[in-house]
């Protein structure tokens, strides 16, 4: 069997990758810097062959067999999630030592890659446009290093790679992976995020909340339609679509402190099919994030309230269903401590950098509803105007995936140092 992590590719960009640490940086125990050197090639052939066969959320079931299959000649044991479509693996050192967790994401967008690039993907409307190629590549790299290293006796614990499907989606892929045991005996677990905004070598760091709190919200409108040259006599339903897209969301940021952060944003609305129709039926879907947690505790209440005073004057009969998502990631402030001395080791002081609470949700924040972690920010910025994540044209620079897999192993040794 081939090896995807043997497969030649990207040659001038692990030229650009030295073996020894960036500068200010430590070298990896056991000659490692020199075995990730020689492995970069098959690691950016495996993120272009994940980037060119992308899977949507809940269907990842080709990438979970590679990953299955990687970890398997790195000479680990790994398992399948229930379902088929994720993998977890122990890379197992010291028996007595504890146990740490690292988490990647697998799943891609429903969106048309446009990129003009050889590993550009085969699936039509199926793209990863949120680097989740990168974070498995990351992570695969971490999973063989540190297999070389329990070998030769020198790793003080057990270190759990997750492999995890539908993040991008609700209900969570997370839940599931802890459904499955995945956080059995864990006591810490930390995660990468790639981070456009941050050229390669720098890693965002922040205590606290992270990301936000993310609900999926969902209003249908009915009424018993009619004509459009007669709408007193019915429910005009186009109407009250309007009124709930327009004033809902400026309303319900009243009901909460403005530093909550509370963003109600509508990302569809449909009603009607004819110009002389007045509709029977209505329907907008959106997102709801939020920054405070208390805030996000109220928020289904909230919503529910503004949203049927605001079209009962109408007369229109609402339908809100209220999915709730994701509470924001709140980074502990232990787990950055280590985040941030493996930056150190990693990467040298620079590459610490400071980054803000965002608006976007991220479903690793389930995690740490039951053991503490972090979430870092891992620069994978290319030259030129960055291109946002969710875009059909985000592309990463390639030399942060040496620089990732440095920083996790540092972190999973850091960590299991430090929680003996």
């Amino acid at each position: 069997m081939t090896s995807a992590l043997t497969m030649p590719a990207g040659e001038q960009l692990a030229a650009s990758w030295p073996e020894a640490p960036p500068a200010g940086g430590q070298p990896l125990p056991s000659e490692l810097d020199h075995l990730l050197a020689l492995r970069v090639p098959g690691l950016i052939a495996t993120r272009r062959h994940i980037h060119a066969h992308p899977e949507l959320s809940g269907q990842e079931f080709d990438t979970a067999a590679l990953i299955a299959r990687e970890l398997t000649l790195a000479g680990l044991s790994p398992r399948m999630l229930p379902k088929g479509n994720g993998v977890i693996c122990d890379v197992n050192g010291r028996p007595d030592g504890p146990v740490i967790a690292l988490r990647a994401d697998i799943d891609a967008l429903p969106l048309t890659d446009v990129k003009d690039v050889p590993y550009r993907s085969t699936v039509d409307g199926v793209c990863h446009a949120c680097g989740h190629d990168v974070h498995t590549t990351i992570l695969l790299g971490v999973g063989m290093l540190l297999a070389q290293l329990a070998d030769l006796g020198k790793l003080p614990g057990r270190v759990r790679l997750i492999f995890q499907p539908a993040e991008e989606i609700l209900p969570c892929g997370s839940l599931e992976v802890i459904e499955a045991g995945g956080l059995d005996d864990v006591v810490q677990i930390f995660a990468l995020h790639c981070d456009p905004n941050q050229p390669v070598g720098k890693v965002g760091l922040r205590v606290g909340p992270i990301t936000a709190a993310a609900d999926n919200v969902t209003v249908r409108l009915t009424g018993p339609g009619g004509h459009t040259a007669r709408p007193h006599l019915t429910v005009d339903m186009v109407d009250a679509l309007g009124r709930l897209i327009t004033e809902v969301p400026a309303l319900i940021s009243r009901r909460v402190p403005a530093n909550s952060g509370l963003l109600l944003v509508f990302g569809h609305a449909s009603a009607g099919t004819r110009y002389n129709v007045i509709p029977s039926e209505a329907s907008a879907s959106g997102t709801l994030r939020v920054m405070d947690r208390v805030a996000w505790e109220e928020a289904p209440k909230i919503v529910s309230q503004v949203v049927r005073d605001v079209i009962a004057p109408t007369g229109a009969t609402v339908d809100l269903e209220y999915l709730r998502g994701r509470p924001p990631v709140c980074n502990d402030a232990a787990a950055i401590k280590v985040l941030t001395s493996a930056t150190v080791s990693a990467l040298g002081p620079e590459g610490v950098a400071e980054t803000p609470q965002s608006m976007g949700g991220e479903d690793f924040s389930w995690y740490l509803e039951y053991v503490p972690g972090a979430l870092a920010r891992l620069g994978v910025g290319r030259s030129g105007p960055n291109v946002d994540l969710h875009r059909a044209s985000f592309d990463v620079d390639e030399r942060s995936i040496p620089a990732g897999v440095r920083l996790m192993v540092q972190t999973a040794l850091q960590a299991l140092a430090a929680t003996r």
